[in-house]
């Protein structure tokens, strides 16, 4: 195997620190996701521009893990409490409506099995990447960010099964056993993250949160390499692995300390968001095939096409998961952080390329719209949201 270029591996975490530089330098006047510096960096860097980076299978690597870790982040931020009741059934309602929406869109866009990838891939929700923007926002813990990460969960996780039982779909039957033997091994680890002695292991713990043994960060990563594996044996997708693991991690960490779990969380997040999620994003522009949409400009007004078709099918029916009392701006913003889709978009569009069901052509479009929702519609969202959150408190303050 031919050595990776040594220009690639100093590129890389050279734009991973530049990004949240520009990111945190034009905050002072529009909020724009680090990820999409690191984004567009990357196209930057790669072949279709200036040509300092190459994709690679090393870096290839390391950047699946970074989607990995991404998902189990995702799957760490989960509150079960958002799924009871009106919230989780509207969730969940809204998701269904954006599968059916989606496949029929699909088949305006392309005939058979391409329309039913393009349809997952158009009900797709990028939570991961939402996350750390509401987290930056301090909307994490707020109605409004229990209504974003719900819609984002069902937005997430449900693509995930149903691109599982698509590609099992020539074999319906088989699709589902699978799935169900997944289910069972997902339920027995969730089983044992409930009965397992919280008491003694959170001691453990705690007492290397300091030391060269760290064994909270080692389990982590024990657990979602199993899950991840367990996919691949499976015929799954290694996200589907990946998001359970993070569920099952929380269950585990459920009566920790709020002290030790917040260590325990620093430790991964800076692990996922300091190493490895940097580099999936960076390496996404890398390899993105710019050089297909430079060879024929129409492509082009095909992108934004896309962005449109993001905000029917996913935005419009994420407003029903719009907490009680929602203003129409709040429903408004929902909508748009709802419409933000890009790595089950990318995941999904790969598995369609690999699988000899969609064209490198339209996995581009599609990959391209999913970049443009995620430089638009957290930064128009977050502004509308943001606006009435500050005046919010500055009337707050004043009646103070």
């Amino acid at each position: 195997m031919e050595d990776v270029h040594p220009l690639t591996l100093l590129i890389i975490p050279l734009l991973a620190v530049l990004a949240p530089l520009l990111a945190r330098g034009l905050g002072r006047w529009v909020r724009i996701p680090v990820v999409v510096f690191e984004l567009v960096l990357g196209i930057l860097v790669g072949p279709a521009v200036l040509g300092w980076a190459v994709p690679h299978a090393f870096v290839d690597t390391l950047s699946e893990f970074g989607l990995a870790m991404l998902f189990f982040v995702a799957g760490t931020e989960i509150q079960f409490s958002s799924f009871r009741g009106r919230l989780g059934k509207r969730a969940s309602l809204g998701w269904l409506i954006s599968l059916v929406v989606g496949i029929a869109a699909g088949f305006l866009l392309a005939p058979g099995e391409a329309a039913i990838v393009i349809g997952v891939a158009l009900c797709s929700t990028a939570l991961g990447t939402l996350l750390p923007i509401l987290r930056d926002a301090g909307e994490l813990r707020s109605p409004f960010g229990q209504a974003v990460a719900a819609v984002g969960a069902v937005g997430e996780f449900g693509p995930l099964i149903a691109i599982s039982v698509f590609l099992g779909g020539r074999q319906p039957g088989l699709s589902t056993i699978v799935l169900a033997v997944f289910a069972v091994v997902a339920g027995l680890a969730i089983w044992l993250a409930y009965r397992l002695p919280q008491g003694a292991m959170h001691e453990f713990v705690s007492s290397t949160l300091h030391t060269s043994g760290q064994f909270a960060v080692r389990v982590v990563f024990l657990i979602l390499c199993a899950l991840v594996v367990l996919s691949i044996v499976l015929d799954l997708d290694m996200l589907l692995g990946a998001f359970t693991a993070g569920i099952i991690w929380r269950l585990i960490m459920r009566d920790a300390s709020e002290a030790d779990r917040g260590a325990v969380e620093s430790k991964i997040e800076g692990v996922a968001f300091g190493f490895l999620v940097p580099i999936f994003f960076i390496y996404t522009g890398i390899t993105f095939d710019l050089k297909s949409l430079i060879e024929q400009p129409v492509l082009f007004l095909l992108v934004p096409v896309v962005l449109v078709v993001l905000l029917l099918v996913r935005g419009l029916p994420s407003m029903l998961a719009a907490p009680e009392g929602s203003s129409r701006r709040d429903r408004f913003s929902l909508a748009l952080l709802g419409a933000t889709g890009l790595p089950i978009i990318v995941a999904v569009t790969a598995i369609g390329v690999d699988e000899g069901i969609l064209t490198t052509t339209q996995q581009t479009v599609l990959v391209a719209g999913g970049m443009l929702s995620v430089l638009l519609f957290p930064l128009i969202g977050m502004s509308i949201r943001g606006e009435k959150v500050t005046a919010s408190k500055t009337l707050q303050d004043d009646m103070a």
